[in-house]
This record gives structure tokens, sequence and C-alpha cells, in this order.
């Protein structure tokens, strides 16, 4: 600046890292949801019995924001609350999780969503969650 002040990105307060990434992930707006996972060989082969999706964290008794692990079938918090299913993929390496807030599966591996009525592998995990949110079986997916 011509005056010598400091300029507005130096006046901006530094944001931890960790922060920064959450800020910049929460703002991101909409994602396109991957079509394929190389991780899907990953999926527990008892999928069809569930817990509901009413289910607290099992670390901390959360009620809200819980993730279902595909894997292990363990219901753990979300990034927002307490990452326990963060710390959960750091620590066993599964890669897999359904949210119960909107059904979405996410890969940590890959880093994206996953379009769970479209991959074949998740579309029976994707229902019994929807029947069990909603008590009816999810609309057909318009293709």
């Amino acid at each position: 600046m011509a005056n010598g002040g400091p300029s507005s990105s130096s006046s901006q307060p530094e944001i931890a890292d960790e922060t920064q990434d959450w800020i910049l992930g929460a703002g991101s707006g909409w994602v396109e949801a991957r079509t394929s996972c190389d991780h899907l060989n990953s999926l527990s082969p008892d999928l069809a019995r569930l817990p509901n999706p009413d289910t607290p964290c099992s670390r901390c008794e959360n009620p809200v924001e819980n993730w279902l692990c595909l894997c292990c079938k363990e219901v753990l918090c979300s990034r927002f609350v307490n990452r326990h299913m963060l710390m959960h993929h750091q620590h066993t390496a599964h890669c897999l999780a359904l949210s119960y807030s909107d059904l979405s599966v996410w890969c940590f591996c890959c880093e994206a969503y996953l379009d769970a009525q479209i991959i074949l592998q998740l579309r029976p995990v994707h229902q019994a969650a929807y029947i069990l949110k909603f008590g009816e079986a999810p609309p057909l997916p318009q293709l």
C-alpha cells in the first residue's frame, strides 16, 4: 500500500490449518458424487441388518450427525461433532461410511462422496437405511 499501512491480507488473523480446511470444506457447495470406488471390497458382508438411524455415537453418545461405518457397522459422530468417525478411519483404515443425516456415502480413502443409488454394491445398504429412517422404500433413481 502507498501509505505503508498493512495490506488487507496481512491484517487478516491467521487461521489454524484445520479450522481453515473445515471452513473451506463446509462452504464448497455442490459436490458431484463418484459412480465408482476401488474400496468397495471392504464393505461388511452383513449390511442387511443395520443399526437404527437414531443410534448414538458409540464413543460419546452424541445423538445426531452420526455415521455408520460400512466396514464394521459401528456408529460414530461426524467431523462437525467430535470427529469419532474420522478417528475410526485413521485407526482402522475403514474407508466407507454412510451418513445417517442425509444417507450420503463417503469414502475416506478416495476423499469423495459415492453415489449409493448408482453403485450396485451400495444400493442395498442405502435402501435399508432409507427404510429404517423414513419407513418406506426410496424413490427409484432418475437416470
